[in-house]
């Protein structure tokens, strides 16, 4: 009996705050957005008109969000790469040319990473 009377508890106080959460909508748009609103709500629309979903919204929303209310995912302008980001990206490419995987992969990149000269050899070289 208490199981059920803590069901209905719940359940009531969903109700309500669905009812008072659908009475601020009824209210809110006799506010005016502030800039950050209005500009998360052109991005929203964007991304529906878009079809967007998951990680790609996720994606366009965040750039959007950064850098306008009318800017595309490419838009945003790309940082210079670090020594370490350019090695690393370097190394993956190799690994990947290589085609390393697993522990393979792992040893390689460790190896190139640190400098070697001749990163550890890999069996999938024979191929």
């Amino acid at each position: 009996m208490k199981f059920a009377a803590t069901i209905l508890a719940i359940t009531f106080a969903t109700a309500m705050s669905a009812s008072s959460a659908f009475a601020a909508d009824a209210a809110a748009p006799a506010k005016a957005l502030t800039p950050q609103q209005q500009k998360m709500k052109d991005c929203n629309a964007q991304a529906t008109g878009q079809k967007l979903a998951g990680e790609a919204r996720k994606s366009f929303m965040s750039t959007c969000l950064k850098a306008g209310s009318t800017a595309e995912p490419a838009a945003a302008p790309a940082k210079p790469m670090t020594p370490q980001q350019e090695k690393m990206k370097a190394c993956s490419t190799q690994a990947r040319d290589k085609h390393l995987a697993g522990p393979e992969r792992r040893t390689y990149m460790s190896s190139c990473l640190k400098g070697d000269s001749n990163p550890a050899p890999a069996a999938a070289d024979a191929h």
